[in-house]
């Protein structure tokens, strides 16, 4: 495996374990706050993030590179509300989406077309992601500070992370 390549997927690897860490750490404050189907939901979601983090590191053991952990900072504890969640969770999910695609530029200027056409799975993966996030946050905000509302999306937050929920 080219280094350069190789090089750029293990700080993809870092990044999507800090994206897993990023949603624990805010399932543990949805938790602690009365939202216990936001925490579900998030939960899911950090294990969900510690796939995508395996599927690199096999990805790159795979094609005979050494995938690396490296140094990770630790995410935000404390958070204001739980639209404050969701809207570090979209611009989070935005900076994943550019980094994927920064990623995909190195494949294609080292003609890596393997690795690139690996990643089509991620470039999905964020679309959906984004959308997922953005339609969560767009319906925060219409409820905005009205707490039976918010209870009411904990609820679908619950039944989305059950599979039992409506979509959002």
């Amino acid at each position: 495996m080219n280094q350069n390549v190789e090089n750029t997927l293990n700080d993809q690897v870092r990044k999507e374990e800090y994206s897993s860490r990023l949603y624990l750490a805010m399932a543990i404050w949805c938790e602690a706050n009365g939202y216990p189907g936001a925490a579900t939901f998030l939960y899911e979601h950090a294990d969900e993030e510690r796939m995508h983090m395996l599927k690199l590191v096999h990805y790159v053991n795979d094609r005979g590179g050494h995938a690396k952990l490296l140094k990770v900072e630790v995410p935000p504890l404390n958070y204001n509300s739980l639209t404050e969640i969701f809207t570090e969770i979209l611009k989070h999910e935005k900076f994943i989406t550019e980094s994927i695609n920064s990623l995909y530029q190195v494949t294609m200027d080292e003609k890596d077309y393997t690795t690139s056409n690996f990643l089509q799975w991620f470039i999905t993966e964020q679309i959906e992601e984004e959308s997922l996030f953005s339609t969560i946050l767009d319906k925060m905000k219409l409820i905005g500070g009205d707490k039976a509302g918010m209870f009411h999306m904990d609820k679908e937050l619950e039944g989305m992370a059950a599979g039992t929920g409506e979509s959002v």
